[in-house]
């Protein structure tokens, strides 16, 4: 239910914010210029006073988009979730999961030797 209300109000703010963004101008021209010169009869708001409204309209929802969403993450409702995602059950298993290293295969292979203390194969080609 909080999560519901707060993620209606996250899209109700950045609506918001996306229309104060729109409004306001690049350089010196845009809706800004008209709403000062045209809509207000030219007094009540300056280009210069209607810039610095909606300068401060954008960082106050940029704020509260920020928060929100942060909060958001909070009142997830977390009850029926499963203890593990779907990326911890793929993972590949760490290594306190495999046997103990004395139980594995050597990277080198072993030599047998004689007790004589010579090989089989010592590459001299003699069959004797």
């Amino acid at each position: 239910m909080l999560y519901t209300i707060i993620l209606v109000l996250i899209v109700i703010i950045s609506l918001l914010l996306m229309l104060v963004v729109l409004l306001q101008s690049g350089q010196g021209e845009g809706l800004t210029g008209i709403a000062a010169s045209s809509m207000m009869g030219g007094a009540g708001l300056g280009a210069r006073r209607t810039a610095d409204l909606l300068s401060k309209a954008t960082a106050i929802f940029g704020g509260a988009f920020l928060v929100l969403c942060v909060l958001a993450n909070f009142a997830i409702d977390r009850q029926n979730a499963p203890d593990r995602s779907i990326l911890q059950d793929q993972a590949v298993p760490t290594l306190n999961q495999f046997d103990a290293p004395s139980q594995t295969v050597p990277a080198v292979p072993q030599q047998n030797t004689t007790e004589g203390g010579t090989d089989d194969n010592n590459g001299s080609g003699d069959d004797n």
